[in-house]
């Protein structure tokens, strides 16, 4: 099960990269996910999932702006992969599997970037235009965070 849910949580560092550090954040610092002294033990402080949520919220704001760039450029990919492989690190490390968490979060993130691209364009055309799209992506993104680290 911990297996799925670094992968998952790392499927929605690749539709929103700060929604999966954020919400992993929050999971850790409410104790969902029990992190105290591992590594990735700073992401249950007290200041860490405010960070994370102000970042999250300027990103599903930015996400909608008409010259955001592709999530496939290499910095944003690259971001997404990061945030996928924290955000999974923190998954798994509230099972003692911080690397295995690290690297289903990456592998995560790069499956939620290159689907999450295709199945947005598909329903942006459906729509005739994009924001309906991106408003489902972000549901689905925040929903399946929060399932993951509840489900956990």
């Amino acid at each position: 099960m911990i297996y799925l849910a670094a992968l998952l949580i790392g499927v929605v560092a690749g539709l929103r990269a700060m929604t999966a550090p954020a919400v992993a954040s929050w999971a850790a610092r409410l104790g969902w996910l029990n992190v105290q002294g591992t590594p990735v033990g700073w992401m249950g402080a007290a200041v860490t999932p405010w960070i994370f949520t102000v970042a999250a919220l300027g990103e599903l704001v930015t996400d909608k702006l008409p010259k955001t760039g592709s999530r496939k450029a290499p910095g944003p990919f690259g971001a997404r992969i990061v945030t996928g492989a924290l955000a999974g690190a923190t998954v798994g490390a509230s099972a003692g599997m911080l690397a295995v968490g690290l690297v289903l979060g990456a592998v995560g993130a790069v499956i939620g970037t290159l689907g999450g691209y295709q199945v947005r364009a598909r329903l942006a055309r459906a729509f005739g235009r994009d924001l309906p799209a991106a408003l489902i992506e972000d549901a689905i993104a925040i929903v399946l965070a929060l399932l993951v680290v509840r489900g956990r």
